[in-house]
């Protein structure tokens, strides 16, 4: 293990920071303490800070030597709407909202690098901190980018990193190519003509169009995607009446679908909106399609690719690097960056077995003993990728 020394003396005040940012969760946009504490302490490290972009997102600059070459490093801000279930002493104070999926550690992790780069970095040229609001449901890094994210700050690569459980705390997991899946929500509403339950002759039964609709869409991930292709699609909602004895006037369907390319993104959309106008059409009811791309795929390109490889290698050793995980069904917001710069996404092992529950559960924690290795990665990705020579 190649951690930096000077971060490993930091550990204790690192975990310190964790835990007070796991106690004071912020859901998307609503970050402003734990802004206002990333921002104070890159002003600490004597960065050159700029707040508020796409509202409470937080950039720190800083330059060394005569390099013209600069770089990108992402963390995400925000956390949940979830009830904690845990009972240790740094448990979320904020009713209702904790954070269950890291963002604590991966904030935590990038200012231990900062403040590291800033005292003792050996590299030549620009790199900027990029603290992104909302990264859950709600497109932070879209947002960021909208508002000229790059145009200010330009980069010339992007990279971001996300704890896993289940990967061993010191392992990396990573690979180019799709390493998350892009996430798309729809509504479907079936309109019908509604009336007595015991005259449905009288009736359009919606919720009859519905039933028919959800089966049908079963099938396009099993007949009308090519089976190389990875998709999902899933029914999350139906919503229909309010009596025993009505047929009501209208259903809603409701579900998300996830892939790892903009063709099947296509394709899906097109068949959904086809099977349900069709289907509704058969029975004499409507369907109204309303279909939202949120989140792309999260791609990694090959270069940045190698290098987060070797920098992740320099930190924890080869054989602890993963260059050939299953890509995850989940999303990341991060995808918009990198539809704008080459960079890489990996995943840093958050520890298995007893108490390693998984991301957005009640019961997860960000591991602590995780902090000196994702710092470290991140210096040593810097001082690669901008080495004093260059």
């Amino acid at each position: 293990m190649n951690v930096m020394p000077e971060i490993a003396e930091a550990h204790s005040k690192l975990t310190e920071w964790r835990r007070d940012l796991h106690r004071h969760p912020e859901l998307a946009f609503e970050e402003h303490r734990t802004s206002a504490f990333v921002a104070d302490q890159l002003r600490k490290f004597g960065l050159q800070v700029t707040t508020g972009i796409a509202g409470t997102g937080v950039v720190g600059t800083l330059n060394r030597g005569g390099g013209n070459r600069a770089i990108g490093l992402r963390a995400d801000l925000d956390a949940l709407p979830i009830v904690e279930a845990n009972d240790f002493d740094h448990v979320s104070t904020t009713p209702g909202v904790m954070h269950a999926c890291g963002h604590d550690g991966h904030t935590i992790m990038l200012l231990g690098a900062a403040e590291y780069l800033a005292n003792h970095g050996q590299f030549s040229g620009t790199i900027h901190f990029i603290f992104q609001p909302a990264e859950e449901n709600e497109g932070g890094a879209r947002a960021m980018v909208e508002a000229g994210l790059f145009d200010q700050f330009p980069c010339e690569s992007v990279y971001g990193m996300h704890n896993i459980p289940g990967i061993e705390v010191g392992a990396f997991a990573i690979k180019d190519g799709p390493i998350m899946a892009a996430f798309d929500i729809f509504e479907i509403e079936v309109v019908g003509r509604g009336g007595h339950a015991a005259i449905p002759q009288q009736t359009v039964d919606p919720i009859i169009v519905a039933s028919q609709i959800v089966n049908a869409l079963q099938t396009m991930v099993s007949r009308q995607i090519n089976p190389l292709e990875p998709s999902v699609l899933s029914i999350t909602q139906i919503h229909a009446g309010e009596a025993y004895n009505v047929i009501p006037d209208q259903a809603v369907i409701r579900g998300c679908t996830r892939c790892f390319s903009t063709k099947i993104q296509q394709q899906l959309e097109e068949g959904i909106e086809q099977l349900s106008s069709q289907i509704a059409a058969s029975f004499g009811a409507l369907a109204n399609v309303h279909y939202e791309r949120r989140y792309p795929p999260t791609v990694n390109a090959i270069k940045e690719t190698e290098d987060a490889i070797q920098a992740a290698a320099l930190t924890v050793g080869r054989s602890n690097v993963n260059t050939n995980p299953t890509p995850s069904m989940g999303s990341e917001d991060f995808a918009y960056m990198l539809q704008q710069k080459p960079g890489s996404y990996i995943w840093i092992g958050n520890g298995r077995g007893e108490g390693s529950c998984m991301i957005h559960n009640p019961g997860y924690d960000f591991n602590d003993d995780v902090l000196p290795i994702g710092a470290s990665y991140w210096a040593h990705l810097s001082q690669t990728l901008l080495p004093t020579g260059a």
